[in-house]
């Protein structure tokens, strides 16, 4: 007679046995896969580092599009140039819904933009996008504010007086003060404590999201919300964004002209004014705060992290670093204030940010998109409802796009007379209907930031250190550099 233990194993051993082939069954509604075992699905398959290329090496064996198992979830891979292609931009509006997780249902609450769906996804990123450009994106107003921050990062490489430093903590605040200027209307100053406490706190949720403590959250979300551990920080963290941003919009209810609206506090403040009898509306605080918390969650760390690679692979390719500061100094001279428009008349530079964005693969993978009603993907039948991930770094490597997808090499946009092109397999900020809200701002900072500091310093490493790493490391969301110092000598 079996014993008590005996038993439970059994009965254990049992429901493990019918979970594993209702997951065979299931299996059959989706494009092909590996294997999905009870529990852990497809975690079995997956290389621990999560390199640009673990789901390109899955895709050899089961196609461009293949199902993954998280649990008992499937979620469907779009994997190459085409298959995303085809996912991002002819199914656009069919794959602009976010998956509406119990984690992400607790924390955003369908508000903001990141992470919103529907009706108040298109209100807001409409209301965003209009008052973006009233405020000057893609005008000189916005990229004077990128001018001046740039100076001060300028400054702040100065103070340095080419000493080995770290270079992340004046980027991300740069970076972070031009979305401060834009949203709040004013910048902060390195020192500050409350606006370092945000930057932490966003920081803290973009390095949580990709968790395993996240993912617990999802499968045990009862249970979860009761238990310490990293996911009560994140609340907290969320907590601390929305309290800074409430004290401004405190302010900005004191100070504000409606007849003459100064940030982006200003215009919302006025919409809620204009919607408040309209029974439709998702214009309130909440989503508002929701919405500048999104601002500098997808802007400063983005950003930020790009320009970091951008200085390693200089300091990597002093041949490049070297040729670039030419042109810049040849065309551009060292007292011209540097503008966008620029880029045309610098080419070669222009390549260099290019391949900066493609070769860092800043992104593990893109951001999840869930169908909104059933469509064909090459043939497959995708239902409403199902996660969809466009494997954006499988795109940026494509070695049918690209001449040498695993090399550094500004030549990928450059043509044979050495002008720029832009390829249509370059797509770092995603592509259609989800396109990052802040491409322009983004590619504004990128050029701005890095031509001011490359035609004033020559970046090398410290004395004594013969060698970079150059290997990327998981940092949440994104493939982020490891530390490094560096030493930028005033030219």
């Amino acid at each position: 007679m079996l014993g008590l233990s005996e038993l439970f194993c059994t009965v254990i051993f049992c429901l493990l046995i019918l979970q594993f082939l209702k997951l065979k069954w299931m299996s059959r509604q989706f494009p092909p896969g590996p294997t999905p075992f009870p529990l852990i699905g497809n975690l079995w398959c997956l290389d621990l580092k999560m390199n640009q290329g673990t789901f390109t090496k899955i895709a050899k064996d089961y196609g461009r599009i293949f199902t993954m198992w998280v649990g008992h979830k499937p979620m469907i891979i779009l994997n190459g140039f085409h298959a995303v292609k085809e996912g991002l931009i002819t199914h656009s509006e069919e794959l602009a819904g976010r998956p509406d997780t119990p984690f992400v249902a607790d924390t955003m609450k369908g508000k903001g933009v990141l992470f919103a769906t529907g009706h108040n996804w298109k209100q807001q990123r409409r209301f965003s996008l209009m008052t973006l450009r009233n405020l000057g994106m893609g005008k000189k107003s916005l990229e004077h504010r990128v001018q001046q921050e740039a100076e001060h990062l300028v400054e702040f490489f100065v103070n340095e007086k080419g000493k080995p430093m770290d270079p992340s903590f004046a980027i991300f605040h740069s970076v972070s003060n031009v979305i401060s200027a834009t949203v709040f209307g004013h910048r902060f100053s390195y020192d500050d404590e409350d606006f370092e406490e945000m930057l932490k706190a966003v920081d803290f949720m973009f390095h949580f999201l990709p968790s395993p403590f996240r993912i617990a959250y999802d499968l045990s979300p009862r249970l979860m919300r009761y238990l310490p551990g990293p996911h009560q920080k994140a609340f907290s963290c969320l907590k601390k964004g929305h309290e800074l941003v409430k004290e401004e919009i405190r302010s900005h209810e004191k100070t504000r002209n409606p007849q003459d609206p100064q940030d982006f506090i200003d215009y919302y403040l006025d919409q809620i004014e204009k919607c408040k009898d309209d029974s439709n509306t998702t214009f309130d605080e909440e989503n508002l705060c929701h919405l500048i918390v999104d601002f500098f969650a997808a802007g400063s760390e983005t950003t930020s992290v790009t320009l970091l690679w951008a200085l390693l692979y200089m300091i990597d390719n002093p041949d490049i670093q070297e040729k670039l500061q030419k042109e810049l100094h040849t065309v551009l001279g060292p007292t011209h204030k540097i503008c966008y428009a620029d880029r045309n008349r610098v080419p070669y530079t222009n390549a260099v940010i290019h391949e900066v964005q493609r070769f860092c693969n800043f992104l593990l993978v893109g951001s999840f998109r869930e169908c909104m009603r059933d469509i064909t993907l090459q043939g497959f039948h995708i239902k409403k409802g199902t996660v969809v991930i466009p494997d954006v770094g499988s795109v940026l490597y494509d070695p049918e796009q690209w001449e040498t997808p695993q090399k550094f090499n500004p030549n990928h946009f450059l043509d044979e007379d050495g002008n720029f092109y832009c390829r249509e397999a370059f797509i770092p900020f995603a592509a259609g209907h989800r396109v990052c809200l802040g491409e322009r701002l983004a590619r504004t900072e990128l050029f701005i930031f890095f031509t001011n500091l490359l035609r004033t310093f020559k970046l090398q490493l410290p004395e004594g250190v013969k060698t970079i790493n150059t290997e990327p490391v998981i940092g949440g969301l994104a493939m982020v550099p490891h530390p490094y110092k560096v030493c930028a000598v005033p030219y």
